[in-house]
């Protein structure tokens, strides 16, 4: 039997190889803190699983759902831009449900990407924008985000004939895995860029909720010309806790929205009736569990913060995200780094060159595990510059 080539191009996911360390410690019966996976340790909110459970017993909601989500979920989805950005979206022509960002997102490049094409991808990044690049034939081509400019891509440093080869361009703000956020300035040119080049702007906005000391992170489709060349992906994962429940949307621009509704409705058979009716719930109910859970990540940041500089990394503080992104001292990678500290205190972070070449030097610490877990955690982490493994 051969598989596709693609199969063999491809290294498995990252966050696989983790949980298979993280498996293989706990068989040997050790305590293993993990810092290394963003998924909110805290529960959906009562009043979002009591809609979910209320429609789960509706027989009607036993049957396939429409391709492309339920009329009042799409109309949910525009309220809600409306009420959080000033956006207002059509919602049959410029809005769709999707079954998590990451489904969205890896089937954008289908949409955009023709065997020989270039995408523009950040490094570090989220593996999925140049993984699904690669499925689709194309070829990413890596825009360094360096500290030095604040993890923000050069878009000027882009050759010409890269640029007009190229199809689009994924951006990703509040960032993962470097928690960097962006301004007006910077998602205006952006849009100056795509315009220049005819390219296709696809941000990933998930973390825009997770956001600290009274920040406001903005949607690039609220920068002037965003709609002519963009599209946003937005997930309910981080924002009230649903990861498990797997549901997000993708709002923008008519065509490119109509292109995704056409290759998910090939591949997919939407979002179970029930969980579009959670989401709803989530969406036009109150809001307070934001403000609440946001509080909660903000005391765990600074924990964090404060561990991390004792053993001597460097970083800036996240004003949104669920990260925190710290560069490590010299003479360290990032998987040897990730290594001592899981041997020495059985505390998982993740290496930073999981995320790209330019995310070597760099660790990524996350802050969504149980308050007594994380101040475990932090206990370990902040005791190991004076054991055997710190230097």
């Amino acid at each position: 039997m051969r598989t596709a080539k693609r199969i063999s191009e491809v290294p498995p996911y990252f966050f696989m190889e983790i949980n298979r360390k993280i498996a293989e410690k706990r068989a040997k019966g050790e305590d293993v803190i993990s810092f290394a996976i963003g998924d909110p340790d805290l529960p959906t909110p009562p009043h979002i699983l009591n809609r979910l459970w209320e429609t789960a017993r509706d027989p009607v909601n036993h049957r396939y759902p429409d391709y492309d989500g339920l009329p009042e979920f799409r109309r949910a989805i525009s309220g809600w831009y409306e009420k959080r950005f000033g956006l207002s979206f059509h919602p049959d022509k410029e809005v769709l449900p999707l079954i998590g960002s990451k489904e969205g997102i890896g089937h954008a490049a289908f949409c955009f990407i023709d065997p020989g094409d270039i995408a523009l991808v950040p490094d570090p990044a989220y593996p999925v924008y140049s993984v699904c690049t690669t499925y689709a034939g194309g070829e990413p081509y890596f825009l360094p985000l360096t500290e030095e400019n604040d993890f923000l891509p050069d878009l000027d440093s882009v050759p010409s004939s890269v640029a007009h080869k190229a199809k689009l361009l994924w951006i990703n703000y509040p960032n993962n895995p470097t928690a960097a956020v962006a301004g007006m300035d910077f998602f205006e040119r952006v849009v100056a860029f795509a315009k220049k080049y005819d390219l296709a702007v696809c941000h990933d906005a998930a973390y825009t909720e997770i956001a600290f000391d009274g920040y406001k992170p903005l949607s690039f489709l609220q920068a002037k010309g965003a709609r002519d060349v963009g599209m946003e992906f937005h997930s309910l994962s981080k924002t009230y806790n649903m990861t498990g429940w797997r549901v997000a949307m993708a709002v923008g621009n008519e065509k490119m929205v109509n292109a995704l509704t056409k290759i998910k409705s090939n591949i997919d058979s939407g979002i179970p009736n029930a969980i579009q009716y959670a989401a709803i719930e989530a969406l036009t109910g109150p809001q307070d569990c934001i403000g609440e859970h946001t509080a909660i990540y903000q005391r765990r940041r600074d924990k964090l913060v404060e561990a991390l500089t004792k053993i001597g990394l460097r970083f800036k503080v996240p004003q949104a995200s669920l990260y925190v992104w710290a560069r490590l001292p010299e003479g360290w990678t990032s998987l040897k780094f990730a290594e001592r500290l899981l041997e020495d205190t059985a505390v998982v972070v993740t290496p930073g060159i999981g995320y790209g070449q330019y995310g070597e030097g760099y660790i990524r610490v996350s802050m969504s595990l149980p308050d007594d877990r994380l101040e475990e955690g932090v206990r370990r982490i902040a005791s190991w510059r004076a054991s055997k493994g710190g230097r």
